[in-house]
């Protein structure tokens, strides 16, 4: 039988880039939910109808341009989310959050979430507990919040402003984005506001392009081994319950 796996978007831009393409490798079929569509983005507090998320092998929680600690802006679907990944985590169904998903599986698993110090913004190398589980990039950061690590999670990267990647059961959470491919990068920076972020902190956008570019072969390899050792390691991991 075929395996299914959900990815959460929480915008209209979130394409999967390599990570969608290896779990396609895999064997998995991918079902896209999108939480926020094009036509509210400027009224983001919506009561989505939420799919059966247990009918799924695996969930993918994506990035978004909200705050996962922003109840008041968000907290229609942002609450709701949280409880249900929490239900998600404890049936033992493998969850993989990136960038505000994984700040949203911290908090679910109790850690916590805020403002970052400063943002990171580009292609950055983290400093790797597990190479072979995490590699020490370069990896794709595009945030300006960040999460604490849950009580009793494992760290498996980090750097000097924060943890990077965790696990904690059948949970892997990471800070950065390894879906990030040329393509994935121009549907973000088709959003203008995306655009004028990076700038305002001194950020080239078309340097960020033709680096995106140039090293595509290696960050793609890395998205690939990242997912392979989501299914092989976490996914395959004792139950641990919050």
């Amino acid at each position: 039988m075929t395996k299914r796996v959900i990815f959460i978007e929480h915008d209209n831009a979130s394409p999967g880039g390599p990570i969608w393409a290896q779990f396609e490798r895999r064997g998995f079929e991918i079902v896209r939910f999108m939480v926020v569509g094009a036509e509210n983005a400027e009224n983001p507090n919506v009561e989505p109808v939420w799919p059966d998320f247990f009918k799924f092998d695996a969930v993918v929680v994506m990035g978004a341009q909200y705050a996962a600690y922003d109840d008041a802006r968000i907290g229609n679907w942002l609450l709701p989310l949280i409880e249900k990944m929490r239900a998600v985590h404890n049936a033992g169904i493998p969850v993989f959050g990136i960038c505000f998903g994984g700040q949203l599986m911290s908090r679910v698993l109790g850690g916590t979430v805020s403002r970052s110090p400063r943002a990171e913004l580009g292609w950055v190398d983290i400093k790797s507990k597990d190479e072979s589980f995490v590699s020490n990039g370069p990896w794709f950061q595009f945030h300006w919040d960040r999460f604490t690590l849950p009580p009793g999670a494992t760290e498996i990267a980090s750097n000097e402003l924060c943890p990077q990647a965790f696990v904690y059961g059948r949970t892997l959470g990471v800070q950065f984005h390894p879906e990030v491919d040329p393509e994935v990068l121009d549907t973000w920076l088709a959003i203008e506001s995306a655009c004028a972020d990076l700038e305002s902190e001194g950020v080239e956008v078309e340097n960020l392009r033709a680096q995106t570019r140039k090293i595509q072969s290696e960050s793609n390899k890395r998205g690939y081994e990242l997912v392979d050792q989501f299914l092989d390691r976490v996914a395959t991991a004792p139950i641990v319950l919050i």
